[in-house]
């Protein structure tokens, strides 16, 4: 029987001491838990707005020259710029600055599927 209220008393006070190192230290908190954090720096302003372009302007992001190659497909715009397979704006005799929604959709072996592994960047305006 003593055992047992040895056994017992061990694994009360392991349970007090392990809750209790779990608590926490308020001691030496300079402020509330749910204050606000201030802070001198500004807001980081968002990387990069939407860009709305006409087809017209569209066709200025040919990926020739150094410029970026974009590709519209049901009005969003794709960055394919950085795509192995878009080297120089072109790819299977498709040309970037275009809307290719007709050729992805219907000629392209793997749709728009493939169009996930590229950022959308904008949309087409009127």
């Amino acid at each position: 029987m003593k055992k047992k209220n040895i056994l017992f008393l061990i694994l009360v006070l392991a349970i007090f001491t392990i809750s209790a190192g779990c608590a926490p230290n308020t001691k030496n908190s300079p402020t509330p838990v749910d204050a606000p954090i201030e802070s001198n720096e500004e807001e980081p302003e968002e990387e990069s707005e939407e860009l709305l372009l006409t087809l017209e302007e569209l066709a200025e992001f040919d990926g020739k020259d150094g410029r970026p190659a974009y590709v519209a497909v049901n009005g969003v715009i794709y960055d394919v710029t950085d795509s192995q397979r878009w080297s120089g704006g072109e790819h299977n005799g498709f040309e970037a600055g275009q809307d290719l929604t007709e050729e992805i959709e219907n000629v392209s072996p793997h749709g728009v599927r493939t169009l996930e592994n590229v950022p959308a960047v904008g949309r087409i305006v009127e």
